[in-house]
């Protein structure tokens, strides 16, 4: 089905909100002007047509991969055996130009491809028919011949041709598809989630590395990706990729409609603390090895792990605090915050919010509120930390104790105190305690020996 853009009615409305910036139909002009027909297509066709802001606009052309480069100065072969070349504009942006194309061998995530495919046949082997549209700038025209926009309007995704044979052609496909369906708020057409599911089983050939693509951009796109995740779950997905996740409740998934979406100059700590919150219930034994499976860094490994310990180890006493009549004290708050730490206190409270909102019965919003002002308030006002202390491990040196053990359980022991009263973190009241309290500890932990190291002094006799 091909709409021309002129003439008026629906047709020219939609033609309108396709604005694909200059450079980029530059480029087509450019490949047209040279007799390669050329569409833009995908995912900017598919966002402007539901009125979505988008800047990375892709083009397909009957024009070879070696024809493109020829025709533009700055190019990048970031796909160049399955015919894409990155074209680079006037500033340095790169545009994707890929050749009309049919798959001949597909393995379940890769294809082999063979160029000299018309138009329709490009578009017939895309995984959906919201993706399956194609526009021509020079002609202002739409050419969508699976009615592509049908199902924007009915606001459903469904798979391009047969379902089972999109999903056997790419796995990675039934994810897509959920994530999609989450971002828009689509339906997913009964025949291609009868085929998600068919698929689920068969998913392990998928890297970790793209799986978690996939939970990423679901986090960075998808406002309340509870529904999403529910499908993963439903679908069979967890059981074969994320198996410790095969059975997690919708309360579990729901807490995460409750954190802001990964996107802005917060991104990356915000779909840290969503993921941190999809895997809050797993303990290390069931936790590394799926981490590690999936490919997460080390830092973000350590992250969830953090996350997820200081939820299971304070989330309920910080639970009873705030449904407690009396507020927390002070002391009650800065032992809280040393043991999860400054920075990682306020992480703590925005997860254990989402999780008690997931629940369905939250503590009261007035005295989460106020706890959060207050941690913050203390955290940055008390001392929380041994290096808060007004004394260190030189100062316990000259009172003969060791470096070790028993100086470091002696610095917990007067933070303890400190934690309790912050009047008494000056260097007097400090050293006087640890004279008392390294009595306690166990030799050699650091008892004192005398007022001061009985180390000679250079040049003295021994």
């Amino acid at each position: 089905m091909s709409l021309a853009g002129r003439g008026g009615g629906a047709g020219e409305d939609r033609v309108a909100r396709l604005r694909p910036p200059r450079e980029v139909l530059r480029i087509a002009e450019k490949l047209e002007a040279a007799g390669h027909e050329t569409w833009c297509v995908g995912g900017a066709v598919r966002d402007a047509l539901l009125g979505i802001p988008h800047q990375d606009w892709d083009l397909a052309t009957a024009a070879r991969p070696q024809a493109v480069r020829r025709l533009f100065p700055k190019t990048i072969p970031v796909g160049i055996e399955f015919g894409t070349v990155g074209v680079l504009d006037g500033d340095g942006r790169l545009h994707e130009v890929t050749t009309f194309r049919r798959d001949v061998q597909t393995d379940g995530r890769h294809a082999v491809v063979e160029f000299g495919a018309s138009l329709d046949e490009d578009l017939a082997r895309r995984d959906f028919t919201i993706n399956a549209i194609a526009y021509s700038p020079g002609r202002r025209l739409l050419h969508d011949p699976f009615d592509g926009q049908g199902d924007l309007a009915r606001r459903v995704v469904r798979a391009v041709g047969d379902p089972a044979e999109r999903m056997r052609e790419d796995r990675l496909r039934a994810l897509r598809a959920i994530r999609f369906a989450g971002r828009f708020g689509f339906d997913i057409d009964p025949a291609t989630w009868n085929a998600i599911v068919e698929s689920a089983p068969h998913m392990g050939r998928l890297s970790g590395e793209r799986v978690k693509q996939e939970l990423d951009k679901t986090f960075e796109q998808v406002g309340c990706p509870a529904l999403s995740l529910r499908m993963w779950r439903d679908s069979g997905a967890f059981a074969t990729l994320a198996p410790p996740l095969a059975h997690a409740s919708d309360e579990l998934f729901a807490a995460l409609d409750h954190l802001p979406v990964a996107a802005g100059a917060r991104a990356s700590r915000r779909r840290l603390l969503r993921h941190a919150a999809l895997f809050s219930d797993l303990r290390p034994p069931a936790l590394a090895p799926l981490l590690s499976a999936l490919r997460f860094s080390r830092a973000e490994t350590r992250g969830v792990t953090r996350l997820g310990e200081l939820w299971r180890a304070l989330g309920g006493e910080l639970r009873a605090a705030l449904d407690a009549p009396v507020p927390p004290s002070d002391a009650a708050i800065r032992r809280w915050v040393a043991r999860a730490g400054r920075t990682e206190f306020a992480i703590l409270l925005r997860l254990a919010a989402a999780r008690w909102a997931g629940s369905g019965s939250p503590p009261p919003a007035a005295a989460s509120r106020a706890l959060y002002r207050r941690a913050m308030r203390i955290s940055y006002r008390d001392p929380v930390s041994v290096g808060d202390l007004a004394i260190g491990g030189d100062d316990l040196r000259t009172l003969g104790v060791p470096p070790g053990p028993g100086m470091a359980r002696l610095l917990e022991m007067l933070l303890d105190e400190v934690l309790e009263d912050p009047a008494m973190n000056s260097v007097e009241h400090l050293l006087g305690r640890a004279g008392v309290l390294a009595k306690e500890l166990p030799e050699p932990g650091g008892r004192i020996t005398g007022g001061a190291s009985r180390r000679p002094r250079p040049g003295a006799p021994e």
